[in-house]
């Protein structure tokens, strides 16, 4: 197994990407901390996984508030003795053109998309650096690579999260740690559910492939970077978008 003997925080994981890496994840033999700000239906998820036989536990956590992040880093490194991978998965949309976003609407993005990337690695940082090896993988997106129409705040955060990810790169690479990306493209997700059929079929217009993603096709590239098979990427942002980026 790719992940056996690995203890992994997947943020946002208790439904679509988030939860989809956190299964793919444990079936490859890692102890997973499922963490989500949704505390009822994190547990139920947590217990989903345990029934199936896998090593997972859910911690409740607020990306955008350090102080949650801490004790979260703190509890899973109690209770399995280290942390061997991050998954910045958390995220969170709050749309609107321009003219009529509100400044509540782009911090909100910007803290938890942007700002709770940061707390979340600063916050497992030292336990990487202690035992020189570590996997850190944030979630961008083709908005934050390409820009989109209505995400001023989404696109800024998901531009942010890459250009940390290159700094982290060049800062922690002779240290051991790895920090890659993932941006990941159109993916049918509980958000694209409530999309209208005929914007469904423009989105499937522009993807090569002809086709919406699945939250499985990300975690599988969560789970490459995550892997010994990926010890010599460093620095790079994964495009799982079926070829909308060309």
């Amino acid at each position: 197994m790719r992940l056996e003997g690995k203890v992994a925080i997947i943020t946002g994981a208790a439904n679509g990407i988030g939860f989809a890496a956190a299964e793919t994840f444990a079936k490859e033999g890692a102890t997973v901390a499922l963490a989500d700000y949704q505390a009822d239906l994190g547990e139920s998820k947590a217990q989903l996984l345990r029934d199936k036989g896998y090593n997972v536990n859910f911690y409740q956590v607020n990306v955008a508030d350090r102080k949650s992040i801490d004790e979260m880093a703190k509890a899973v490194e109690e209770d399995f003795g280290t942390i061997d991978i991050l998954v910045n998965n958390a995220g969170i949309t709050r749309d609107g053109m321009l003219a009529k976003l509100t400044p509540a609407d782009f911090q909100a993005v910007i803290d938890v998309n942007l700002t709770g990337v940061f707390h979340c690695t600063q916050a497992v940082l030292p336990i990487m650096l202690a035992k020189g090896k570590g996997k850190i993988i944030s979630t961008s997106s083709v908005s934050g690579v390409n820009g989109n129409v209505g995400q001023t705040n989404y696109a800024a955060a998901k531009a942010g999260v890459i250009g940390m990810t290159k700094t982290w790169a060049k800062e922690l690479g002779r240290k051991g740690i790895n920090v890659n990306a993932v941006a990941p493209g159109f993916i049918e997700t509980a958000m694209t559910a409530a999309v209208p059929d005929k914007v469904i079929g423009q989105m499937k217009m522009m993807v090569p492939l002809g086709k919406l993603g699945k939250p499985e096709d990300i975690a599988n590239a969560y789970l490459f970077l995550a892997s010994s098979e990926a010890d010599y990427v460093n620095g790079v942002v994964l495009h799982v978008d079926g070829g909308i980026m060309m």
